[in-house]
C-alpha cells in the first residue's frame, strides 16, 4: 500500500537530530551576538579611553603633593628596579612610601638601603597581619595612612614609568577635575602562550567592564588598575576607606567600584609606552596568580566556576560550531561572520593599544589554556576550602562575607 512501516520509530531516530540542531543554531545565534558585542566594544574602547601619551593637559597652577605607595612582598627580584623607575619621575614634589609586607626574602633589606639613598623615600616594614585582612590591602591601608600627598598613586613593586608620566597623569586630572584614575600599563612579552591567553583575558575583561563608561558618572561602571590607581586624598577620605574592602580579594578593582560609589569623578586611560610591567614572568607564577579567581570570581562556588568555564568556552569557541556539518544544511555564513568580529576587535585594540597582533588572533588556544587554569584553581579552592594567598588560608565563607566586587 506504500504506507512506511513503524512511522513512529522514524520520528523518534529523528528526534535527537532536531535536537542537536535546534542546539547548534541556539549556540551560533549566542555566538553572534557575543562576537558581534566584542566588535562593538572595541570601537568604544579605542574612542572611549584616551591614550596618555597623548594628552596634553598643561601643567597645573601649582602641582600638589603626590605619595607613590607601593607594598611589597617578597619582591626583592623587582621591587629595586620599579623603584628607581618611579624616582627617576620630574615630578616636583614627589614622596615614595616603601611598604614591606611581612617579607621574608630580601625585600626589607632593599626598602631601607633606597631609603637610605633618597630623602623622598619612606620606608614601612609590617611584621604582622591582623585578623580579618587580606595582606595587600592591609599594606595599602597602612601606607595611606603613612601618606602626606594630596594624591595618593596606588601601584605594585614590579611596575616600571617612564618619561614625565607622573606629571601628566596629576595634570590630566587636575585639568579634566578628576578624583580617580585608572592607567592600563603595556604587558610585556614573555612566554608565547602566555601572551596570548593574556590577550584573550584583557580584551574580555576590559570590554565587559565598559571601561569607556567609567568617566559617564551617570554609569554604573567602575574600574581599578593595581598597576596604577591615581585617587585625589581628600575624594578617598570621603569613601569608607580600605577598612570596607579588608578582605576583598580584587582590592584594585574594589578601590575602583568604592571611589565610584562616593559619587568621585573616575576615568581610566591606556598608559601605552609610559608604564610597563611582566604581568607573568612565567606559567607557574600565572597558574598561582589565577588562584585569585577562585574567591574574585567565582565567589569559592565551584559549580558557579564549572559554569563560568563552560559559558567562556562556548562563547570564545562559537565560530567553529558554524562549520560543524549537522543535518542538511550550514552555518558557514555564521561562522564567517563571527570570525569577521573577532579579527575586527583583535586587530583594532592591538594596533590601538601597540600590541602584537598574533597572540590575539590566537584567541581559541588562549581560551582553552585560560580555561585550564580555573579549572584547577577551582579544585584547588575545593579542596583547601578556600584560597592561599602569600602564605595564609583564607576559607571560602569568609572571603565570600567580606567580597564587595561581584561579577556578573
Amino acid at each position: 500500500m506504500g504506507l512506511s512501516p513503524w512511522p513512529g520509530r522514524k520520528r523518534a531516530e529523528k528526534t535527537p537530530v532536531l535536537i542537536l540542531q535546534i542546539l547548534l543554531i541556539s549556540w551560533v545565534f549566542v555566538g553572534c551576538l557575543y562576537w558581534l558585542r566584542m566588535a562593538i566594544g572595541a570601537v568604544q574602547m579605542v574612542c572611549g579611553v584616551p591614550l596618555l601619551a597623548k594628552v596634553c593637559p598643561g601643567d597645573p597652577p601649582r602641582w600638589p603633593r603626590l605619595s607613590v605607595i607601593v607594598p611589597a612582598c617578597n619582591e626583592a627580584d623587582t621591587l629595586e628596579a620599579a623603584a628607581a623607575s618611579i624616582l627617576g619621575q620630574d615630578y616636583p614634589d614627589l614622596e615614595v612610601i616603601l611598604v614591606d609586607d611581612r617579607s621574608t626574602d630580601a625585600t626589607g633589606e632593599i626598602v631601607d638601603r633606597i631609603a637610605a639613598a633618597d630623602d623622598r623615600v619612606r620606608p614601612l616594614h609590617i611584621t604582622e597581619l591582623p585578623d580579618g585582612w587580606l595582606g595587600k590591602v592591609h599594606a595599602l591601608h597602612c601606607g595611606r595612612r603613612r601618606a602626606t600627598g594630596e594624591w595618593l598613586l596606588f601601584t605594585d613593586a614590579d611596575v616600571h614609568y617612564t618619561g614625565g608620566v607622573l606629571r601628566r597623569a596629576v595634570a590630566y586630572c587636575e585639568h579634566h577635575g578628576l578624583d580617580h584614575l585608572a592607567a592600563a600599563p603595556d604587558m610585556w612579552p614573555t612566554r608565547f602562550i602566555l601572551n596570548v591567553a593574556v590577550a584573550m583575558f584583557l580584551r574580555t575583561f576590559c570590554i565587559f567592564m565598559r571601561c569607556w563608561a567609567v568617566k559617564d558618572p551617570r554609569s554604573k561602571a567602575y574600574i581599578g588598575v593595581g598597576a596604577f590607581n591615581l585617587v585625589r586624598r581628600s575624594a578617598f577620605d570621603r569613601t569608607e576607606g580600605f577598612e570596607w574592602l579588608r578582605l576583598e580579594v580584587a582590592d584594585d578593582l574594589g578601590l575602583g567600584l568604592m571611589m565610584k560609589r562616593s559619587a568621585a569623578r573616575c576615568a581610566m586611560v591606556h598608559a601605552t609606552g609610559l608604564i610597563g610591567l611582566h604581568w607573568y614572568p612565567t606559567v607557574g607564577a600565572m597558574a598561582r596568580g589565577t588562584e585569585k579567581a577562585f574567591a574574585s570570581v567565582a565567589e569559592c562556588r565551584p559549580a558557579r566556576l564549572l559554569a563560568i568555564c563552560l559559558l567562556s568556552a562556548a562563547l570564545e569557541l562559537a565560530p567553529a560550531a558554524a562549520f560543524v556539518p549537522v543535518g542538511d544544511f550550514g552555518l558557514l555564513p555564521a561562522g564567517v561572520f563571527m570570525l569577521c568580529c573577532a579579527v575586527f576587535s583583535i586587530v583594532l585594540l592591538a594596533r590601538w593599544g601597540k600590541g602584537r597582533i598574533l597572540p590575539g588572533l590566537l584567541f581559541p588556544l588562549g581560551t582553552i589554556f585560560n580555561v585550564a587554569l580555573l579549572l584547577r584553581c577551582g579544585y584547588l579552592g575545593w579542596r583547601r576550602g578556600g584560597i592561599v594567598w602569600r602564605g595564609t588560608l583564607y576559607r571560602g565563607e569568609t572571603l565570600r562575607a567580606g567580597a564587595r566586587v561581584r561579577f556578573p
